[in-house]
């Protein structure tokens, strides 16, 4: 055979792509036509996960993550101190890190009220009446800490447990590990904003240097919730039959040739997943058939929250449906409360509250909560001062987090911040020990869950560095 021949099939395959497909989606259209029943050798390889099964017995097989971006603050919400309403207004005396230098004010009580709740009698803010009436379900964290006081540096802390961009989300890490159990619908699924991307992009659920197949599948609000995944309306159906056959030649042709060529065996199986979604994505997004009830109950009657508890629901939906990761984002970085704290508090919380807690308990009364793990957090917490008038610079040393279902304990409160819950003193949990329990949750060894990168193994946790450990008390 010609030496020319491989470089004339995959230069006539690369501008047969760049000519004739501007949708991801349509390419897989020749696999749903002949083999749609039967999963191809590359698709089941995205399907089971590179490993045999867990590595030890899980509690949680789903994950739902409600992140709130920007850094909620933690002693207005979670973390009552009453000794800043007893110097409220006096200077702080102390060292405090500061993100804005040249911003230090005094000390700043939370204008909210407190109350324990449940039969646990956790305390919640006032802001919060729909998450205090599911407190005995939250394993509520107050003593998060994290290394960096940079907003983008922390979120890729929390996501991917280093500071620098291009490491995979924790999201791609189970998702690798454990793969996906619906062939229909990816195994990762983003639910954006309708206002558009938060802070650090995409990066919030890179796939990093795993395969691209792991990395998160956005859904967007609109008409085309998935980006390219409609076929072209001036090709007609016959004729991108014949086109996807070709190309589904040529990409076989060439796996064939090159049968270590992880990314393009990550492309088929995406293909493929795509052509199965033009089926299964409209019937999971259709909200049609949720009934009255479930409706009020997310607030979907309510301009404030229907929005948000849509996405709620949407999430529930998926993980019904298999989808083994979930992640909720909001637009920017809206609990960044550099000013007008309290208000912006009071607006975050009348959209959020509300669903968070609904989520809860719809996955609770559906018999969903004990084997999904459902988060809510930020990236760092706020310090116990002023910042101008009526604000709250970035605090590293001390956030909360609260997390439900999936094997932790309900109506546990773990950790203590100081009398101004500006420092964790007891019970510390790192990002990395965190992000061990999480996988621990889902019977994922952080240890263990490794692939190969910079010629060490690479992990979540980064284990050749950090010493994360499993927080067992956090576990039921």
């Amino acid at each position: 055979m010609s030496p020319f021949h491989d470089l004339a099939l995959f230069a006539s395959r690369r501008a047969f792509l760049g000519r004739s497909f501007g949708s991801l989606g349509s390419l897989a259209l020749t696999h749903l036509l002949t083999e749609a029943a039967r999963p191809s050798q590359a698709q089941a390889r995205v399907q089971a996960g590179p490993l045999s099964g867990p590595h030890h017995r899980a509690t949680a097989d789903a994950v739902i993550c409600l992140f709130q971006h920007g850094g909620p603050s933690q002693m207005d919400l979670f973390d009552p101190k009453p000794e800043l309403r007893k110097r409220d207004g006096q200077p702080y005396e102390g060292d405090l890190e500061i993100h804005f230098s040249g911003q230090k004010g005094n000390v700043l009580a939370s204008p909210f009220t407190f109350e324990k709740r449940g039969n646990s009698g956790l305390e919640l803010s006032e802001l919060l009446p729909h998450t205090a009436g599911i407190v005995d379900e939250l394993t509520l964290i107050r003593s998060v800490v994290t290394e960096s006081v940079d907003h983008e540096s922390a979120l890729r802390l929390i996501h991917g447990g280093r500071f620098q961009a291009g490491d995979p989300t924790w999201g791609s890490w189970v998702t690798y590990g454990l793969g996906s159990e619906n062939q229909n619908l990816p195994a990762y699924v983003v639910l954006t904003d309708p206002g558009g991307l938060p802070v650090d992009g995409t990066r919030n659920w890179t796939s990093g240097w795993l395969p691209a197949v792991y990395q998160g599948t956005a859904f967007r609000p609109g008409a085309s919730p998935v980006a390219n995944l409609a076929n072209p309306a001036d090709v007609t159906p016959a004729a991108r039959a014949n086109q996807l056959r070709l190309l589904d030649r040529f990409n076989r042709e060439h796996q064939d040739r090159y049968p270590g060529n992880t990314e393009l065996a990550a492309r088929i199986a995406n293909f493929e997943t795509a052509a199965r979604m033009q089926a299964a994505v409209p019937e999971v997004l259709d909200l049609s058939d949720e009934s009255e009830a479930t409706r009020r109950l997310y607030g979907l009657d309510n301009p404030a929250t229907a929005e948000y508890g849509a996405r709620c629901i949407l999430a529930r939906r998926l993980i019904e449906r298999g989808v083994r990761f979930v992640q909720l984002f909001l637009a920017g970085q809206p609990w960044d409360t550099h000013s007008n704290n309290a208000e912006s508090l009071k607006g975050l919380c009348a959209r959020t509250d509300q669903p968070s807690a609904a989520l809860v308990l719809d996955l609770k009364q559906r018999g969903l909560l004990d084997r999904t793990l459902v988060m809510w957090g930020g990236e760092f917490g706020r310090l116990p001062i002023s910042q101008g008038k009526d604000g709250r610079d970035h605090n590293r040393h001390a956030n909360s987090i609260w997390l439900a279902g999936g094997g932790f304990k309900g109506g546990y409160s773990h950790g203590q911040t100081d009398e101004f819950g500006y420092k964790a003193v007891d019970q510390v949990v790192n990002v990395h020990d965190l992000h061990a329990t999480l996988l621990h949750a889902m019977g994922l060894d952080h240890k263990q869950l490794t692939y190969p990168h910079d010629g060490r193994p690479g992990s979540l946790t980064d284990i050749a560095v950090t010493k994360a450990e499993v927080i067992r008390e956090l576990l039921v």
